[in-house]
């Protein structure tokens, strides 16, 4: 048996698995990093050159997040309240409009549907600070600034989603959608029943990449927002980090990247399979 085992695994074979294994470790560096980070004392975040690994793990960081979180005004938990009520409604907002979006552009025949993907793949182009004094001005216009819309709205019109969601959408035989017709379907009975379940992988995808940047987002708290009861918690911290001088700033912000990191990562081992069969039917490089 062992034999045949070195027949069929040759050397080059070895050598690469070697060589990607490699790469996987040193990719998991910085996540190493974060975790140990998070947990080391005061002498040992100020070591230069910087360790990877913690020697002397302690939760002296986090105790100090919290009591200056705690000495603000507003607590800690209504950042937080804000960040996953305003994450849960993007995210579901922009699955629906995406989602829907992709399905019309793909499987039906209009009139400017060409200009209209043009538009959208012009869009792709277009940096997030381009577009953040005329988004100001639709919003205050609008009248939604210190609301929760002022926080979703920015995120529906995602052009990548639908991007996503058209080119997955292709891969899926007209034959299903003319069959179900045929039965006397209706339009939203395919939608719900045929494409939504068909479309799991790019919806995962599209969940992913929604949450982190909701939930990392700090632009609408900071435009639109002028009661701090309606910011978020990546704005608190972002806050805190900068305006806690010292020590106490440099123990905060270790306890902080791993708790603004954690939800990410969380999301992404949760859908990470559904986000590779996204890359592979939509044709995404």
């Amino acid at each position: 048996m062992i034999v045949n085992l070195r027949r069929h695994v040759s050397f080059s074979r070895i050598v690469l698995i070697v060589f990607l294994s490699a790469i996987g470790l040193f990719m998991l560096l910085p996540i190493i990093f974060l975790f140990n980070h998070a947990f080391k004392p005061l002498n040992e975040l100020f070591l230069f050159p910087p360790t990877i690994l913690v020697k002397e793990p302690t939760l002296r960081n986090f105790e100090q997040l919290l009591l200056h979180s705690s000495a603000g005004l507003v607590p800690f938990t209504r950042y937080l309240f804000n960040s996953v009520l305003i994450a849960a409604i993007s995210v579901a907002a922009v699955i629906l409009g995406s989602t829907m979006a992709g399905y019309v552009l793909s499987k039906h025949r209009f009139h400017f549907k060409t200009a209209i993907m043009a538009a959208i793949m012009i869009s792709l182009m277009f940096a997030p600070e381009t577009v953040q004094i005329p988004r100001y001005l639709v919003i205050s216009g609008l009248g939604m600034t210190n609301t929760y819309f002022a926080h979703v709205l920015p995120f529906i019109a995602s052009p990548v989603a639908v991007f996503l969601m058209k080119q997955f959408i292709d891969q899926i035989p007209e034959s299903l959608t003319e069959a179900a017709k045929l039965d006397g379907a209706s339009e939203m009975y395919i939608f719900m029943r045929i494409m939504i379940p068909l479309t799991a992988p790019a919806v995962a995808t599209v969940s992913i990449i929604t949450f982190q940047a909701v939930y990392l987002d700090v632009e609408a708290s900071t435009l639109y927002m002028k009661k701090e009861t309606m910011k978020t918690l990546a704005y608190y911290v972002t806050a805190l980090t900068a305006n806690v001088p010292g020590v106490s700033g440099t123990s905060i912000a270790a306890a902080v990247g791993l708790l603004m990191f954690l939800p990410n990562l969380i999301m992404f081992l949760i859908f990470q399979r559904k986000m590779i069969q996204t890359m592979l039917h939509s044709g995404v490089k």
